[in-house]
Formats: C-alpha cells, structure tokens, sequence
C-alpha cells in the first residue's frame, strides 16, 4: 500500500530541484500534493511532468498574502491538511556562499530573512488550522548551518533559525499531535550547482565523506519518511541528509 495514501499535502517551492523530487515521490505514494513556486511558466511545466493528484498555486513565501492566497484554495478543496514541507527558501545573489560579512547589504539580509525565516513561520501558521491530528510537518535547513562555512553568513542564520523553530512547534504542539522535524541537505546536485566552476564542484565533493553531491531523489526519501508513519516517533529531531559532510 502507498505510505501516503489518501493523504493531503503542501510543498513551498517546489517548481525545482528537491522540492519538485519530493513532490513526485508524494504522488506516487498517494498524496494529493499543492505545490508553489513563484513562476507561473515553471509552475504549468512541473504540472505537466507530474500530471496528476497536483494543484499548483503560484506564491511567494515571504509574502504572507501568498500564503493565505494557498490556504484558501487548500481549504475550498478538501478542507485538510495532513503534510506540510516548508521548502522554499533562497539565498543571497550570487549564491549562499557568496556573501561574506563586509558585502552584507539591509536589502541582502532582509531579502533572505523574508522568505527563509518569515516565510516558514508563516507558512506553518496558515497551514496549523487545517492541520490533521497525527500530521507532519517537515521544515527545510542545511547542514552549512552548523558548518561555519565563509560567505554563509546570512543564509546560514536564516537557516539555523529553523531549527529552533522545529524544537519549539515540537513543544507547542505536542497535543494536537502534529510532529515536526528539520531535514538538513548538504550539497544537493541541482540546477543552483549549473554555474558553479567545475574545479569548485570537485572541491566541494570532496569535502563530502561520501565523495559526491548527493541526488534530489534521495532528499524527496527522506522527506517521504518524516512525512509518514514509518518516523510516528520522531519529533523535533533534526536529520542530516549530507553525506557525512557536516558530521566529521
């Protein structure tokens, strides 16, 4: 029988990479999946690779009207939510390495604050009304956060904050028995790696124990495992999907 048969869930920024991987796997298991993206053409092109049991609504997470904007088509649709995996998230231009403390701008830090902080509290917020009891909340970090890689600064506290944020929905929510854990990827071959130089690529796998990036597919695996009732007794745990990276 499927893992999420029958199941409803939400995933932010899914119109690329993990999140799109993700939201495939949660169909194939049985999912009715809501994705968004903020691209309207990206958007209609995952629909039609993924095909059916998908709504897509185009949103931005850090803006809260956004959110209302899903919520409402989620309620108006079947009135439930039983997943939540809060994925979407940017980085400084240029990429999260990119942004060493003296190049910080306001713009650059409230820019990824909005979507990476803001956007995940108020997307778990929106969603906590429809929220079924036994459901899974699954909030998207790095492993760069416990790192201390140069250039990071930003991204990676926006990141770390969520961790914080796992820990003390956790509590909050212990009875209404709705679970929530941070998955922490570390370098994830995607289509943010296009334009990285090849000779940074290698150096960067290298860095990694197991000696590559890792897919988006094993990502979606282990998304899929918060999100069912294989992790029923797991809470507020944060899980390392890196290749060792952030682990020795």
């Amino acid at each position: 029988m499927p893992k999420l048969a029958g199941k409803i869930a939400v995933i932010t920024g899914a119109s690329s990479g993990m999140a799109l991987a993700t939201a495939k796997l949660f169909v194939h298991e049985g999912a009715h999946v809501y994705i968004t993206g903020r691209r309207k053409e990206k958007l209609d092109r995952v629909l039609h690779e993924i095909g059916n049991n998908v709504t897509a609504v185009r949103a931005d997470s850090g803006n809260p009207a956004d959110l209302d904007q899903l919520f409402d088509t989620v309620t108006n649709n079947h009135g439930r939510v039983d997943i939540v995996y809060a994925s979407a998230g940017i980085a400084p231009a240029g990429g999260a390495l990119s942004e060493p403390l003296m190049a910080v701008t306001e713009d650059s830090f409230d820019d990824v604050f909005a979507v990476n902080v803001r956007g995940t509290l108020f997307t778990v917020q929106k969603a906590l009304p429809l929220m079924s009891a036994g459901g899974s909340v699954i909030i998207n970090g790095t492993a760069g956060a416990v790192k201390g890689v140069p250039g990071a600064t930003v991204y990676a506290a926006s990141k770390a904050a969520l961790r914080s944020f796992a820990r003390t929905w956790t509590a909050e929510l212990k009875g209404r028995n709705v679970r929530v854990n941070l998955i922490n990827p570390g370098p994830i071959d995607t289509a943010s790696f296009d334009r990285v130089p090849a000779e940074v690529r290698n150096h960067v796998a290298s860095l990694v124990p197991a000696g590559r990036f890792g897919r988006p597919e094993e990502i979606a695996a282990a998304v899929l495992f918060l999100a069912s009732t294989d992790s029923s007794f797991i809470y507020g745990t944060e899980l390392f999907v890196d290749g060792g990276l952030a682990q020795v």
